[in-house]
């Protein structure tokens, strides 16, 4: 019988996960087809996009002029928000890709109407995991991940029924991995953005480079698999070959590889449960990669993974204190108003200022992303 196409929703369809995944829908065709597009503010992009694969519904978030307007009308598409979008009755997948707190109302508009979704937004489950997660149970939505990390944890646990001991998350390192804290006072954030594996949107690649994308994703993982933040440890691999790794309570370790490659974990995630053959990806050759190393990370060195771990095990409004000062602090850093010791030094201080709400409600989660917002500019300002 031959297979339904899957209507998919694309959110951040401009960005690096964005353009990646229509490359997973032009690459296997007959499988998919676009029923939306969104950008932040790329419309040349969209624009092209739209007239590839003409779907029905777009959404920027950009000022648009009325001849932009009028072509948009005239390849047939409405506008929607990206709450209308991921809760549209015509998308089976929607992929939320957007950067920041604006994948949080999508996430949770996608989870309430059931859909699955691909999510490559950190931000949301860090900020209103609890929350979200429910939602997906009650509403029997499916949060598919697209992460690396976190596919290859997911990919590790398929077909598993026994409690797992711990989740090993890997990371390479970052571009400032051999840096000692003094050679760190001057990074450039052309130093910061050239990642020695990964090609990634500025803001996570940033991240990155302070380690702080590994502690985001040890909170995405408490959520998203269900275990402590204690039972999350992370691993310096500077090879970025394991993705990640699953021990069990027998001792036994699985551990799922592939090329640093994001259209393979994109390609799983739209696909699932099914793997499909794709010749247009990279297959991993064993012996280009002899050695794999593995060292402990220094948390000396890169204190956002400590305090991101440390707002985990707190929980309530932390971690959404921990999202919102550190985009506020990554925007700075890449504007050249502050130093690149000074992204960690403002989260800090602003973790330190927070009154934790142990039992946030989404409102509350919103507040102290704006209060965190505010806290970090009014600091900086100061500095300045």
């Amino acid at each position: 019988m031959k297979k339904k196409v899957k209507r998919i929703a694309v959110l951040g369809s401009t960005g690096s996960i964005g353009r990646q995944t229509l490359d997973i829908v032009r690459a296997l065709p007959g499988c998919f087809s676009v029923a939306a597009l969104a950008t932040g503010g790329n419309l040349d992009l969209l624009t092209a996009q739209v007239a590839e694969f003409q779907p029905d519904y777009i959404s920027y978030a950009a000022e648009v002029g009325n001849d932009r307007r009028a072509g948009f009308k005239k390849s047939g598409c409405d506008f929607l928000t990206l709450e209308e979008m991921a809760s549209h009755p015509d998308v089976d997948i929607v992929v939320i890709a957007v950067s920041g707190n604006a994948g949080l109302g999508a996430t949770m508009a996608a989870v309430k109407a059931s859909k699955n979704v691909a999510l490559a937004n950190k931000e949301s489950l860090v900020a209103a995991g609890a929350i979200i997660m429910e939602a997906a149970r009650k509403n029997r939505a499916t949060i598919l991940p697209v992460d690396s990390e976190h596919s290859a944890i997911w990919q590790c646990l398929a077909g598993e029924r026994q409690p797992t001991r711990r989740i090993i998350l890997t990371a390479s390192g970052g571009p400032f991995r051999g840096f000692s804290r003094a050679q760190m006072k001057d990074i450039t954030p052309e130093q910061a953005l050239a990642h020695p594996s990964w090609k990634m949107g500025r803001k996570v690649t940033v991240d990155s480079a302070t380690l702080m994308n590994k502690g985001l994703e040890v909170i995405e993982a408490r959520w998203l698999f269900n275990v402590p933040v204690e039972d999350v440890i992370v691993i310096v691999h500077p090879q970025s070959i394991i993705h990640s790794m699953v021990e069990f309570r027998d001792g036994s370790v699985k551990a799922q590889l592939g090329v640093p490659d994001m259209h393979l974990p994109i390609q799983y995630a739209l696909t699932y449960p099914d793997r499909v053959e794709n010749t247009a990806l990279p297959h991993f050759n064993w012996t280009e990669f002899p050695n794999l190393l593995f060292e402990q990370p220094d948390l000396d060195k890169f204190p956002n993974l400590r305090l991101a771990i440390e707002a985990g095990k707190k929980g309530g409004t932390y971690p959404a204190v921990l999202c919102a000062a550190d985009e506020a602090v990554v925007d700075l850093f890449l504007k050249r108003q502050i130093g690149f010791l000074d992204i960690s030094n403002l989260v800090e201080k602003a973790l330190n200022k927070h009154v934790n709400n142990k039992h946030p409600a989404l409102e509350d989660i919103l507040e102290a992303d704006r209060w965190a917002r505010e806290m970090v500019l009014e600091m900086a300002g100061r500095k300045l």
